[in-house]
């Protein structure tokens, strides 16, 4: 597995950790809109504790389908959040890191620039990773949500600037571990493209919103090397799973939650007629209004119909009734792939011998 290395910055040189500390792992998550941060230490077989979560929307990607760069603006946005990020690392003590980047950083030409500005600031060194990888992690991140009663299922990663999608083949599969990964997909359109692509205007219109679906539909309706499921789909023996912020919001809404609780969002069940149904409750507001929303806020009222658009896209052209919402994705699979991989690492060092406080921290 490629890593990062872990920054200089995300260690702290002579202090050991003290006897019997569980060991602190780390996933950082640069995205188009959102910049994540994840802290565990390693509980049970194949799962963790989290010690620490950061989160700040950011909107890397903001102007980039248009000029094809990463802006002024935007980037000191993204690095101040980074900057965050190395100081909790460094204060948790981090053994291992992975940190990347996705589609804001694959699309701009000064992606990569930016990246190396990063680890000169802040030493973090951040992994451009491709959109397959991308959706093998948002998958291995879900596992434990898979009802693995089901034929088959899909996963949803809608990220700010792309959305993958992984078809997995659940009959006949093991019952535990990573199921077998009939086909995936990722499409250059995400809540920041797709919503600076179709502006919304003073109001939100159904003819608007099905503009979006129709884009979104028309990215995905091409691809076939997942048609060997339709069977499955058809026959309702599929559920979807749907990762990212939009979703969420879309639960909470749902839920009538009086504030965000993750606790009560992730792994719950909606079927299509409630992603619907909240959907319709978004419309009919105006931005400020859904700003207002608890579950909302004004850094994604202007995301979240757009997020909703891309839901619909998928379920008409691949219906589930049942939809697993799920608050967790890349970071978590990073995590888990991370721990899953220590022991081996931890022998190879042992045979070569002692490093360097930074070196031992990658």
């Amino acid at each position: 597995m490629t890593e990062a290395p872990s920054a200089p910055a995300a260690t702290e040189r002579g202090r050991e950790r003290p006897v019997g500390e569980p060991p602190c792992y780390g996933a950082l998550d640069l995205g188009t809109n959102n910049c994540r941060l994840l802290i565990a230490t390693p509980q049970g077989p194949g799962g963790f504790r989290v010690v620490e979560a950061y989160s700040r929307i950011v909107r890397l990607g903001e102007g980039l389908t248009a000029s094809g760069r990463l802006s002024e603006d935007a980037m000191e946005r993204a690095m101040g959040a980074l900057k965050v990020s190395a100081e909790k690392l460094r204060r948790r003590r981090v053994l291992r890191l992975r940190a990347i980047a996705t589609q804001a950083c694959r699309m701009a030409e000064n992606g990569q620039a930016f990246l190396d500005r990063v680890f000169a600031e802040t030493g973090l060194r951040l992994q451009i990773i491709p959109p397959q990888e991308e959706a093998r992690l948002s998958v291995a991140g879900c596992l434990n949500l898979i009802d693995r009663s089901s034929d088959a299922a899909l996963v949803v990663d809608v990220g700010g600037g792309s959305t993958e999608l992984s078809w997995v083949e659940l009959k006949g599969a093991p019952p535990t571990g990573m199921p077998p990964l009939k086909a995936w997909l990722s499409i250059p359109i995400g809540v920041v493209t797709l919503a600076e692509r179709f502006p919304e205007g003073e109001t939100a219109t159904q003819a608007w919103f099905r503009t979006m679906v129709e884009t979104v539909k028309a990215e995905i309706a091409a691809f076939r090397r997942a048609d060997g499921l339709r069977e499955v789909f058809d026959a309702d023996r599929a559920h979807l799973i749907g990762t990212s912020g939009a979703i969420t919001s879309l639960a909470g809404l749902h839920l009538n939650l009086a504030r965000y609780d993750r606790n009560q969002v992730d792994g719950i069940w909606m079927s299509r007629a409630d992603c619907d149904a909240a959907a319709g409750r978004l419309l009919v507001l105006n931005n400020q209004e859904r700003a207002q929303q608890p579950c909302i806020g004004p850094d994604r009222a202007d995301l979240v119909l757009a997020g909703a658009a891309i839901l619909q896209a998928v379920q008409e052209l691949w219906p589930c009734n049942r939809v697993r919402v799920a608050d967790r994705g890349l970071r978590e699979g990073i995590l888990l792939s991370l721990m899953a991989d220590r022991g081996g690492r931890h022998r190879r060092r042992r045979r070569r011998g002692p490093r360097s406080a930074a070196g031992a921290a990658q």
